[in-house]
C-alpha cells in the first residue's frame, strides 16, 4: 500500500470502527468526495423518516470498510489454496473503488435517475467520470500509478480487470450489505439487518466452470445469509423506499427539474455537481428573477411545497399484483412526453394545473438480481435469477414479491379521490395525439412481469 501521508481512525454508529489508509484520507480530503457530506443517501426520505439524514458520505466509507473486511477474509482463504494469491492482481485498488463508487451522485441521490435520458446527462456511475477529472483527486489518487484512475472508474462502471470487481459492482457487492443495514438503523426499520458477517466469511474466489475466470463467489453455507439479504432489500423497498409519501416527494421533486430544464432554466449538465440544498436554492433563485409561467409556478407553489412538506397527496393506488391481465402503457414507468400529456389530461378533468397530476409506477428491475457462483459439496455452479430448488428458492418468489411491493399510484396537488378503477380504464383507454396529430406509443406492459407485450388485439390500445 502506497504510505502518502497519515492513516485515520473513524468512529461510525454502523460499523464501530473504520480504519483509512492514508491514500484513502487522501481521497476523502478531497472537494469531490467531500461534497457527499451534503448528498442524502435516501434523497427525500427524511421528510417521512426524520432519521435519514445520513449521507453518500457515510455509506461510502461504510462500504469501503466492508470491503477491506472481505479483501483480507479472501486473501486468508487463498493463502491455503494450491495457487495462493491467484486472482489478486490488481486487489490494492479495489477499496478505493469502492470508496469512490458514489462519487458522481446527483442531488437527493437516486431520485433524478428516473428522468428520461434527455432530460439527464446520465447515471450516476456515468457521470462520475467527471469528478476524476478533477485535480485534487488526481494528486490523491497518483501514489496508486499510472492507469490506477482509469481501472478505478473501470471497476465502479462493472468493467474492471480484477478477478475481485465483483465485491464494488455485483450479486455479491459490499454496496448492498452497507446500505440495507445503514438505512434500517436511520430509518428505525426492523427491515434491513442482513448477516453481514456471515456473508463475508462465506465469500470465495471461485473458478466459472463455463469460461474458467475467477470470481467472487460464495461458499454454500452462507447461502441462507444471501436470501435473507434479498429479502431484507424487498422489505426495504416496499416499507421505506417505495414508501407513499418518499414516492410523493420524489414525484414533486422530479417534477420540478424536468420543468426547470425543459424550460431553460437549468441545463441537464448544470445538475453535475450540486450538493441537495444547492441545487434546490438555485432553482428557486432563478425561478424567483424569471418572469414566465414556469418560473413563477416553480417559486412560489412547487419549492414552497417541497421545502415546507406539503406534498402531493394519493388520489388512488393500485398494486401492482391487483393489475395482473391488465394491459398499460409502456411509458407508465418513464417520465416521457406521452405520459405527461395523459398527466395534463387528468389534471384538467380533476380542476388542476397543468403538471399537478403525477403518475407514479416505481421500477427496480434487478430488485433480485442474483448471478453468483456457490461453491457446493465440492463443485462450483452458477445460481440466476431463478435460484436454484434446494439451494436458493426465494428469487422463485420475486414476481409475486415484486408485485406486492410495487404500487402504481396518482398524486394530486390539491386532494383528489378517485377509484382504482377510474385510474386503470383512463390508462387502458389512452389514445395519444402528439402535437404533430401523429399517434404516440401504444404499446402496452404487463405490470408484474414488467415487459412490453404486442398490442395487436389488445382492448384500449386502438
Amino acid at each position: 500500500m502506497p504510505d502518502s501521508g497519515c492513516a485515520l481512525v473513524i468512529r461510525d454508529p454502523i460499523w464501530n470502527t473504520i480504519r483509512v489508509d492514508p491514500v484513502a484520507v487522501q481521497i476523502i480530503d478531497t472537494a469531490a468526495f467531500q461534497r457527499l457530506r451534503y448528498i442524502r443517501q435516501l434523497g427525500l426520505a427524511h421528510l417521512v423518516y426524520p432519521g435519514a439524514t445520513h449521507t453518500r458520505f457515510d455509506h461510502a466509507l461504510g462500504v469501503y470498510h466492508l470491503t477491506a473486511t472481505a479483501l483480507r477474509v479472501l486473501s486468508e482463504g487463498a493463502k491455503s489454496g494450491e495457487r495462493a494469491g491467484e486472482g489478486f492482481e490488481g486487489a490494492e485498488l479495489i477499496p478505493y473503488a469502492a470508496l469512490l463508487h458514489d462519487i458522481g451522485h446527483y442531488a437527493f441521490s437516486h431520485a433524478l435517475e428516473e428522468l428520461e435520458p434527455d432530460r439527464m446527462p446520465g447515471d450516476h456511475e456515468a457521470v462520475s467520470e467527471r469528478f476524476f477529472e478533477s485535480e485534487d483527486l488526481k494528486r490523491a489518487l497518483a501514489p496508486l500509478g499510472r492507469g490506477a484512475a482509469e481501472e478505478i472508474y473501470a471497476t465502479i462502471r462493472g468493467r474492471g480487470k480484477s478477478s475481485l470487481r465483483g465485491l464494488v459492482s455485483g450479486s455479491l457487492d459490499l454496496d448492498k450489505m452497507e446500505y440495507l443495514r445503514r438505512d434500517a438503523r436511520f430509518c428505525g426499520v426492523p427491515y434491513g439487518e442482513v448477516d453481514v458477517d456471515r456473508l463475508i466469511q462465506g465469500l470465495a474466489l471461485l473458478r466459472d466452470p463455463e469460461t474458467g475466470r475467477l470470481e467472487v463467489g460464495l461458499s454454500e453455507k452462507a447461502v441462507s445469509a444471501l436470501e435473507s439479504l434479498l429479502f431484507g432489500k424487498y422489505q426495504m423497498f416496499r416499507n421505506v423506499y417505495w414508501h407513499h409519501a418518499v414516492r410523493a416527494a420524489t414525484a414533486l421533486y422530479k417534477r420540478i427539474v424536468e420543468v426547470a430544464v425543459e424550460s431553460g432554466l437549468m441545463e441537464k449538465t448544470e445538475l453535475i455537481g450540486p450538493t441537495d440544498e444547492e441545487l434546490l436554492y438555485e432553482l428557486g433563485r432563478r425561478a424567483a428573477a424569471s418572469s414566465t409561467e414556469v418560473g413563477s409556478r416553480l417559486a412560489d407553489r412547487w419549492l414552497p411545497a417541497l421545502r415546507t412538506r406539503r406534498l402531493p397527496k394519493r388520489a388512488t393506488e393500485v398494486a401492482a399484483a391487483e393489475l395482473r391481465g391488465v394491459q398499460l402503457p409502456a411509458w407508465v414507468s418513464g417520465d416521457t412526453a406521452e405520459k405527461r400529456r395523459w398527466e395534463d389530461a387528468v389534471a384538467a378533468e380533476l380542476g388542476l394545473q397543468p403538471g399537478e397530476a403525477l403518475l407514479d409506477f416505481p421500477i427496480k428491475e434487478a430488485m433480485f438480481q442474483l448471478d453468483v457462483l456457490v461453491e457446493r459439496r465440492g463443485s462450483v455452479v452458477r445460481v440466476g435469477p431463478e435460484g436454484m430448488p434446494g439451494l436458493m428458492d426465494l428469487p422463485r418468489l420475486a414476481h409475486e414479491l415484486y408485485g406486492s411491493a410495487r404500487v402504481l399510484r396518482l398524486f394530486t396537488f390539491e386532494r383528489r379521490e378517485v377509484t382504482p378503477d377510474w385510474l386503470v380504464r383512463r390508462l387502458e383507454s389512452w389514445t395519444d395525439l402528439d402535437t404533430t396529430g401523429a399517434k404516440g406509443d401504444q404499446r402496452v406492459l404487463d405490470p408484474v412481469q414488467e415487459r412490453v407485450v404486442a398490442t395487436e388485439g389488445c382492448p384500449g390500445t386502438s
